[in-house]
This record gives structure tokens, sequence and C-alpha cells, in this order.
């Protein structure tokens, strides 16, 4: 059987994430790091270590070696220019989470690669998480009932060198930990749950003094109506996020008895990532004892498996799993986010108008 060549990819944006990227696309046995772009040094350093060609921008990438696919991990107010210099090019497209810093410039470019046929993939990767997506299926499978609560914590301490990187953009509005993690937060739990449509939200810049929130308690209701809490800071000196939980990326110490999700329905609760599935034999009552099991799955970086699959919507062997509108449908929750904040007030999410089933119920036969 004859091998067909590798997706050539390039990096635009050779920061943190750019760089982890980089790692996973020359690691990758489908993919090829075609090139980096992006300012010296960062830029030169991470192309000479994976023998990769360099750019000073996306344009002159576009221009001089048309790749198949683009990874933009280019700071988020930079999102949908380069997204759309893509579009322009006929070149599919993985922009990093989030899609946007607005929702109107988010849509622009939506619709931009929804006319002409280019796939817009967002990085939400933890789509991609075998825990999630074995997480997902439990929840549809009805094992929980009607999910009718949910809890979320995303708590973990970046040192202060985080936010020297880029000319420190991330200590100003835009680069807090509401766009740039709780993004992570509310798409992972919308895979899960549902549509969110509406959000009360506090913030707080106490400990850094930032003009960016360091901290943020969000009250989310579902389209359903299970209501949900997100408790989120990156002052905090806790194990209780994903990263540090999931042991799903070995920069991060690993907490494996840690939990930064427990879902809760009529029937039973499942505590993420431990996997914990509780449930009880007959009718649900806190007089009775719960039937506790560990449901099995395994791991696996999800930043590889996005590569594969960004290989292979590059390929046309593949939808993406997260793509723009998905991408779009998150980023409005996180403006509401910012918006209740702002406000004090709850705040609903208009939604795209597409009728969604109700999760963890079984569809009639």
């Amino acid at each position: 059987m004859t091998r067909r060549p590798a997706v050539r990819i390039a990096v635009v944006g050779p920061g943190t994430i750019g760089r982890r990227h980089a790692e996973e696309i020359a690691a990758s046995p489908v993919a090829r790091l075609a090139a980096v772009a992006g300012p010296a040094p960062l830029a030169d350093a991470l192309a000479d270590e994976h023998g990769a060609a360099r750019y000073r921008s996306l344009a002159e990438l576009l221009e001089r070696d048309r790749p198949d696919g683009v990874v933009l991990a280019t700071p988020n107010r930079l999102h949908v220019e380069g997204g759309l210099a893509c579009v322009a090019a006929g070149v599919p497209v993985l922009v990093e989470k989030p899609l946007a810093d607005t929702v109107e410039a988010a849509t622009r470019l939506v619709e931009a690669a929804e006319a002409v046929g280019v796939p817009l993939l967002v990085g939400h990767h933890r789509r991609h998480s075998p825990v999630m997506a074995r997480a997902r299926e439990v929840v549809r499978g009805g094992a929980l009932g009607r999910v009718v609560a949910v809890v979320g914590t995303a708590l973990f301490a970046k040192p202060d060198g985080y936010f020297e990187v880029g000319g420190g953009w991330r200590r100003q509005a835009g680069g807090g930990p509401v766009l740039l993690n709780l993004a992570h937060e509310v798409d992972g739990l919308r895979w899960l749950v549902g549509d969110v449509v509406r959000v009360q939200a506090t913030t707080s810049h106490a400990v850094r003094g930032f003009p960016v929130e360091d901290t943020a308690a969000v009250v989310l209701t579902f389209a359903d109506g299970a209501l949900g809490t997100v408790l989120l800071s990156d002052a905090a000196a806790s194990p209780r996020s994903w990263e540090q939980t999931s042991g799903e990326d070995a920069a991060y110490p690993s907490h494996p008895d840690e939990d930064c999700y427990h879902l809760a329905g009529t029937a039973g609760s499942l505590s993420i990532p431990t996997m914990r599935l509780r449930t009880q034999a007959g009718p649900p009552s806190w007089w009775e004892p719960f039937e506790t099991a560990t449901v099995a799955v395994g791991r696996r970086d999800p930043l590889a498996a996005q590569v594969e699959h960004f290989a292979a919507v590059v390929r046309g062997e593949a939808e993406p799993v997260c793509g723009g509108r998905d991408g779009l449908a998150t980023l409005r929750v996180l403006e509401a986010v910012v918006e209740s904040a702002r406000t004090g007030r709850p705040v609903d999410v208009p939604g795209d108008g597409r009728a969604r089933p109700r999760l963890g119920v079984s569809p009639p036969t």
C-alpha cells in the first residue's frame, strides 16, 4: 500500500502554544512541520529545532510557500486578520482559541470561510481528549439521567514571567484567564452538557492589580435547564485544573486524585477526569447507598490527536470536530461573561437558531 505524503502544516506564532503545536506536528506520522512564521529570535529558534523553513510573517509564508494548512497561534487580537488571510489564500486554518477577541470579528471570519468553503477549525483541543470523549458518551448514554447540576474549577497559578512574554499583552484587557482559559471550560462544558443560554459573572483583579482579571466566578444556565458554576483563577495555588488533573500534558505535574468537573443528574453523577461514576440501583434517594465504578478510558495528549484530525480535514476525509460555528458559540458565552462582570447583571446568550436534542436522555426508537 502506497503511503501518502505527510500534510504540510505551518505554525504562525512561535509562543508557548505555537511551540506545542510545532512539537506535535513534527512528531506526527501524518503531518510535517513545513514552516514557522513570526518574529525573531523565537521563530528562528523553533524553525531550527525542527528543520523547518522560517518566515517573518503570515503574508510572506502564504506568498512564498503555500502550505497545506496553517495553525494560527498568534495573540488573540490577530486571529481574525490571520484567519481571513488564510481563507483568502484558500488554505485550511486551525485558529487557536478564542476564535477572536469579539463576537463581531469572529462572525466575519466564520462567514468568510463558509462563503468559499475553506475549512476553519478552532483550537479547543479538549474535544480531542479521550477522557472528555468518554465522559460525553456517558452523559449521552443516559447513565446520569437528566443532567441538573454542573461544577467546574480551573484553579492554577501562572508564574510572573508568563505575563512578560510578547510585550506584556497578557496583562491587558482580553489577555486574562476569561478569554485564555475559561474558553476551554466553557467549550468543554458546552460539549458535555449543551448550549449555555444565560450567564452571571463576577471578576476580580485584586491579587495582581493588572487591568485584566485574575479571578472569576461564573453561573451558567444551560438550554435544558441545568445550572452550573465555574470558579476560575490564574493566581491560585491549587491543582484543580484540567492540565494538572488529566495527566494529558507531561509539562504539568499530575494530580490524578483530583477532579475539576462534576456532573450530577437525576440518576447519577460523574467526576472528571477521575471518571468516578456513582449511581443508585433503585429510585434516587439520599438515604440509599451509591454504586461506584470507574469508567475505563485511555489517555493521550489531545494536541497530538488534534494534529491528526486537522490533517484528515485538510485531506477532505473528515469534518471539523470544532469548527468556526462551535468557536463562535463559545465566544458568545465568553462575551456574555465579560458583559455580566462589567454590569453585575445576568446576560442572555444569543443562539444560532439551530435546534439540539436534550443531552443525557436517549432519543426515542
